[in-house]
């Protein structure tokens, strides 16, 4: 598994930027973090139990602090600061961002609900 090289978060566009040692590089939105964060507040504790996260098109992200050498701590600026985002973790949010970005959307299409603009 790939590890990270480079964090930087740019706190105006709400964008995490990370680099790992194959080359890879994301740009993950703080919004796109926080709708699929690892907490259990978020996936439930089983299969099946996601649990939809409205109205997070301005989230930020006020700290990252380190867990050890396998993962960070988010917290965001809306108090949400339970989930472990392992590098495994952020890799894949990574590599399959389009295909769970448009699952998001699609969820909150079928719950009647619609993005507003990010301010």
């Amino acid at each position: 598994m790939p590890t990270p090289t480079e964090l930087n978060l740019h706190q105006q566009s709400r964008v995490l930027e990370v680099r790992y040692d194959d080359g890879s590089h994301f740009n993950l939105p703080c919004e796109y973090l926080r709708v699929y964060s690892p907490s259990a507040e978020v996936q439930g504790h089983g299969p099946g139990q996601r649990v939809l996260q409205l109205g997070k098109e301005d989230v930020g992200i006020d700290k990252i602090e380190p867990v050890g050498n396998y993962a960070i701590c988010l917290h965001f600026d809306d108090e949400h600061n339970t989930g472990i985002y392992s590098w495994e973790y952020l890799y894949n949010l990574g590599l399959n961002q389009e295909r769970l970005w448009q699952e998001y959307l699609d969820e909150l299409f079928k719950a009647g609900q619609a993005r507003k603009k990010p301010s």
